[in-house]
């Protein structure tokens, strides 16, 4: 299987990935490849292109929801992937975080021990929050955005 993920800065071993695209040069659903997994975080790619790009009995996880729908807003997308599977030999999922005390300790003590990284983008003042905000409307961040205090 291999793995593509969005960051060409890092090294494809530091992230467990075997190929990178950098998706402000390439769109990694016109290149005829077919995937088991696709982990779709930003939430910018429409299901169809998505399913392009996925082997016939992958998964696709998503976050997010493109635009949103008129009627159901953001879960317009979920909605739309839970029902379509049905008909489909793929699994289309969304992909909720539960948020747990115990997963959030153990993640701080492997960031301090540098055995994860997180990729920061941009830090923000608090007087400039707003334009924290507004900064993933304006193209993909590069990784997250942190508003210092």
């Amino acid at each position: 299987m291999r793995i593509r993920t969005g960051d060409p800065n890092r090294s494809s071993s530091a992230r467990g990935a075997a190929d990178v695209v950098d998706h402000t040069r390439e769109d990694v659903t016109a290149r005829g490849v077919r995937y088991d997994v696709v982990l779709d975080a930003a939430g910018n790619r429409p299901l169809s292109r998505l399913r392009r790009i996925l082997a016939p009995h992958g998964t696709v996880a998503f976050v997010g929801g493109e635009d949103g729908g008129p009627v159901r807003g953001g879960t317009d997308r979920w909605t739309r992937g839970l029902v379509l599977q049905l008909f489909v030999g793929q699994t289309l999922r969304p992909l909720i975080a539960i948020t747990r005390r115990p997963d959030l300790l153990t993640l701080a003590a492997l960031a301090e021990a540098g055995a994860v990284t997180p990729v920061v983008d941009r830090t923000y003042p608090p007087a400039e929050a707003a334009d924290a905000v507004r900064h993933p409307e304006s193209g993909h961040p590069r990784g997250k955005l942190v508003l210092t205090v």
